[in-house]
């Protein structure tokens, strides 16, 4: 995970020697919005923009799994990188390797720096998945992924489904409250726990960590998911965390507590989620397993990617029945 430094990649790890060890996220820098009512001149249109991910990175899975679900995959065109992130950041080459990749058609680009260079020739600042581009206005919109998934939820409701909403107006308090809980503790807190480099640090997180998914077990025991009775946007922030959680988290980032697997409500959720239709196939453990074990050779230096775990997700979930968000 390098950097670009005014337009220059950098190929340096985060340093850590500032913050007592702990692992702190930079904030994303590309904050413009599509708007439907076309206040910031970024309206919604068919092959307007392009979306680039990867397969392995929660956040960017947030994006495909919206893109997929609010039907706008013939409204907004893909690229995936290749799952090794490795000197030169998220990258394009060696795609016929690996089963899932998507080059770039717009620039033929090796690297995903290199479209952050076409928006800022003089950027500075880490290169992450997402990255929401406008093909008429030659730039990155935006590469926040809280934020491109509100953008696709609703601004393009006139080219998508427009009868799902996951961010409805009544449930907006309870979202993100929902939200400002689950980031810093589970989302985020899974990389806390990974890249940290004291003891202290690594085991303040993990505390966090396990304290919250405690609480959201007690949680889901009542009711069926993270609001009530109905899914929304803070179902999908989480589940993109859980589904990865026993692949990669428990070993790698030691986050080994427990599973979710060992979590009857988590893992029935978590299994639901997954077979939404459509769900499972934004999901690819191939990429996932590949992209932490072989990309963060500070933690993994032999760059061995594990076999297992075996994981069925494909199981009942029984949550059908909680019914209006009582234990039934």
């Amino acid at each position: 995970m390098g950097l670009l430094v005014d337009g220059q990649w950098k190929d340096e790890w985060y340093d850590t020697s500032s913050t007592g060890g702990r692992f702190v996220r930079n904030d994303s820098a590309f904050r413009d919005q599509v708007k439907a009512d076309g206040s910031t001149g970024f309206v919604p249109a068919a092959g307007r923009y392009h979306l680039y991910v990867s397969l392995a990175c929660p956040w960017a899975h947030r994006t495909t799994i919206f893109r997929m679900l609010k039907q706008l995959e013939d409204v907004i065109s893909l690229s995936v990188v290749h799952p090794l992130m490795a000197e030169h950041g998220w990258s394009f080459e060696n795609q016929d390797a690996t089963p899932g990749g998507i080059n770039d058609p717009l620039f033929g680009s090796r690297y995903l720096h290199e479209v952050y260079t076409r928006a800022d020739a003089h950027y500075t600042g880490r290169v992450t998945v997402p990255v929401l581009w406008d093909r008429e206005r030659a730039t990155i919109v935006n590469n926040e992924s809280s934020e491109i998934i509100r953008m696709l939820n609703r601004e393009f409701d006139a080219l998508g489904d427009a009868s799902l909403d996951f961010y409805a107006e009544a449930l907006r308090g309870e979202i993100d409250a929902m939200n400002e809980y689950v980031y810093p503790r589970i989302n985020n807190g899974v990389y806390r726990c990974g890249f940290a480099t004291t003891q202290e640090a690594y085991e303040e997180a993990f505390g966090a960590l396990f304290e919250a998914l405690g609480e959201l077990e007690w949680r889901l025991s009542r009711q069926r998911y993270l609001i009530g009775d109905r899914i929304t946007e803070a179902d999908w922030r989480l589940f993109t965390t859980l589904v990865r959680f026993d692949a990669v988290y428990v070993g790698h980032f030691k986050c080994n507590q427990h599973r979710i697997a060992d979590l009857p409500h988590l893992s029935g959720y978590l299994r639901e989620l997954y077979q939404v239709p459509g769900v499972a196939e934004t999901v690819s453990f191939e990429h996932i397993k590949r992209h932490y074990y072989q990309s963060h050779r500070t933690i993994n230096p032999t760059g061995v990617v594990p076999v297992g775990p075996s994981l069925d997700l494909g199981a009942p979930h029984g949550r059908d029945r909680l019914l209006g968000g009582v234990d039934t």
